[in-house]
């Protein structure tokens, strides 16, 4: 049987040069009549045009998120589902053979898919941020999907049944971070549900400096203190200073015994978690959201 037609959308934001590289990236991917493959151009100014290899590119200036870029880049197709992943990785060339190799459930709105850190590509493997990210699988879906009560999909790869999307109105395009957090309790609100695609992978690259790390955090956590405004329970802040102290203790205790056994990514693992712990709780701090550009 086979599968249904798919729009894969990437979300853009970086530097002029970076959509002909991102092009050449994703031209690795198999498609079959139907499908579509679209980079949305996330930057002020974007304009409608087309990459090599045929990859059309669908502007998105109006609001600076990567949750109104998926948006446009939604409306721009009509196939059967959606898959979105993120212009920081690197996808299967069968990803999207490999996401319908079983046919979803009836109920089905979102299927997750497989998110592997790796290292960033010009040498830049070896750093502690780096070296966080490989040990901790900082990326994974397991990451989110073990919340419990509060599971979601990250958006980095994942397939929704348009349908779905439709019904729930899509993402929400001012959001900055969480968007993906935000889709998947509408559409379990719904009454669709997500069903895993390990199989289904993508590479993603994990940020090459520890200042890129936190300054990534940093945004989560404004996400992070939305999702507990907008949904209470869903991520609970953390009280100071006892957190800012049990990080510390936990980090020497952590450190101590990494050192012991001098085994390098754990003493790594033990200096950047509370880093990225305090890092997300400040983060709830700031806006979480971005107005149209004029």
């Amino acid at each position: 049987m086979p599968r249904p037609t798919v729009d894969v959308v990437v979300p853009f934001a970086g530097p002029p040069a970076g959509v002909a590289e991102l092009a050449g990236r994703l031209a690795c991917l198999r498609l079959t009549p139907g499908d579509t493959l679209s980079i949305v151009d996330n930057r002020p100014g974007a304009t409608a045009r087309e990459a090599p290899g045929g990859v059309r590119i669908v502007p998105a200036p109006a609001i600076q998120t990567p949750a109104h870029a998926r948006n446009r880049g939604a409306a721009a197709g009509s196939a059967q589902w959606l898959v979105f992943i993120d212009s920081d990785t690197v996808p299967a060339e069968d990803l999207l053979d490999r996401y319908f190799h079983e046919p979803p459930g009836p109920g089905t709105g979102m299927l997750a898919g497989g998110i592997v850190d790796s290292a960033p590509a010009g040498g830049r493997g070896d750093g502690p941020a780096v070296r966080w990210a490989l040990a901790t699988s900082s990326m994974a879906q397991d990451t989110t999907l073990g919340l419990g009560r509060w599971a979601f999909a990250q958006t980095a790869n994942c397939a929704v049944l348009r349908d779905a999307f439709t019904a729930v109105g899509g993402f929400r395009d001012e959001l900055r971070a969480c968007e993906d957090a935000d889709l998947c309790y509408r559409l379990e609100a719904a009454g669709w549900g997500i069903e895993r695609r390990d199989d289904a992978w993508v590479l993603h690259e994990s940020r090459p400096t520890v200042r890129a790390l936190l300054s990534q955090q940093l945004v989560h956590g404004a996400g992070i203190g939305w999702l507990e405004r907008e949904y209470p329970g869903a991520a609970p802040a953390h009280r100071w200073p006892g957190f800012l102290l049990w990080g510390a203790r936990d980090a020497a205790q952590r450190l101590l015994r990494a050192l012991r056994h001098r085994d390098r990514d754990a003493a790594v693992v033990a200096v950047i978690d509370p880093l990225v712990a305090w890092t997300r709780e400040l983060g709830r701090r700031r806006p979480n959201t971005r107005t149209p550009a004029r």
